[in-house]
């Protein structure tokens, strides 16, 4: 009885010792890699960078290659495709042609340290014309002055 009992009791801790080596191999020395059993190979997780690697046995030894990223591709592809709408939307307009209903032509936002250009208004446009006919009575006034200046002096 006691003789089962050890055996059962070696064949756990034994059983144990295996799942975790399946599980988890020993890390590198600077433990920036983590592997993880997968069917015949193990997944080798960078701690650095975040990339997942697929490592298997191959007749010359193992060789890892690396798991597509499918949100950076899905991010690259967006990005291509907004790239290619905005260069379609800019030819449509160069070629004065309309854009499809749902298309919203996109409008630059001004940049918030560049200076705004805006049309004065018509009180603008007074202030400016009563202040250049004062500039211009004073000058016509200050020429006049220096004229009878020089004439009684001579």
């Amino acid at each position: 009885m006691i003789r089962s009992a050890a055996l059962v009791i070696a064949g756990v801790l034994f059983a144990g010792q295996t799942a975790t080596a399946q599980t988890t191999s020993p890390d590198s020395e600077d433990g920036r890699y983590t592997f993880n059993r997968a069917g015949d190979g193990y997944l080798r997780l960078d701690g650095r960078t975040g990339q997942v690697s697929i490592c298997s046995r191959r007749t010359v030894g193992w060789a890892c290659r690396l798991v597509p990223d499918e949100r950076a591709a899905l991010e690259a592809e967006i990005g291509r495709l907004q790239g290619e709408s905005a260069a379609l939307k800019k030819e449509l307009i160069a070629h004065n042609l309309p854009l499809p209903s749902t298309v919203k032509p996109e409008v630059a936002a001004p940049k918030p340290d560049e200076p705004r250009l805006q049309m004065p208004s018509d009180a603008d446009l007074n202030k400016m014309m009563n202040l250049m006919e004062k500039v211009w009575r004073r000058l016509v006034e200050m020429i006049a002055s220096l004229q009878k200046d020089f004439l009684n002096k001579s």
